[in-house]
């Protein structure tokens, strides 16, 4: 995949004026009924903002889990409302997935201050770029993925994420699953090994010197 015009990491981790480098956990097909609540907790016990983009479908089906979120000092971004490939949508599909993913978000929490998105599976095109600019939305990619959807062991998880640690650097985790993968019982261990990993990762980066926060304020 070429480089398009989206954020892979942050140019300016040093921009709070503290001049510690920051790191930016991201959490991508929430919020989960079961799972997402685990990763507020641990990110609650270490006092570690987030961004979550979250799926509008599920936004809609969990509104005080998108409330918790912004009570807690997190961000919340777009994620589409089905979570679709984007790249085999048209034009006005795009639209559509963006601006409804937006409002289910704002109705969930009228606090919500929308200002990333996310396409799902990381798929980009300028058809996709150009659609989240028109939705007001800046588009973020990663720079650290640990495959955890994947399930690979929570230290495979720990190993990939501190191993591929800078400034700036954005981290790619999950809180729940697209809803073509969603099991219709619900999973409470479908986040297990996600959430034992960040209960490692986070004190180790913060003994590295780096700060750990949500996505910077975009202009």
């Amino acid at each position: 995949m070429t480089h398009l015009d989206c954020l892979y990491e942050v140019h300016d981790p040093c921009a709070d004026g503290t001049g510690q480098p920051s790191v930016y956990l991201t959490f991508d097909d929430g919020p989960h009924p079961f799972c997402t609540p685990e990763v507020l907790d641990v990110l609650a016990q270490y006092r570690v903002p987030a961004t979550f983009f979250v799926i509008g479908t599920y936004a809609a089906e969990q509104p005080k889990l998108i409330q918790r979120m912004i009570a807690e000092g997190h961000k919340v971004a777009n994620h589409t409302m089905t979570h679709p490939d984007l790249t085999k949508c048209g034009p006005g599909e795009i639209q559509h997935e963006l601006l409804e993913a937006n409002r289910a978000i704002k109705i969930a929490c009228p606090l919500a201050s929308l200002q990333y998105m996310r396409a799902p599976y990381g798929s980009w095109t300028q058809e996709v770029l150009s659609a989240s600019a028109s939705a007001g939305l800046a588009a973020v990619h990663w720079s650290v993925d640990p495959r955890d959807w994947s399930c690979p062991g929570v230290d495979a998880i720990v190993d990939t994420v501190l191993a591929s640690i800078r400034p700036g650097a954005i981290v790619l985790l999950h809180d729940g699953c697209p809803p073509s993968e969603a099991k219709p019982s619900g999973d409470s261990s479908l986040r297990y090994q996600t959430i034992m990993a960040l209960s490692r990762i986070i004190p180790v980066v913060r003994d590295r010197g780096f700060a750990i926060r949500s996505l910077p304020q975009h202009h």
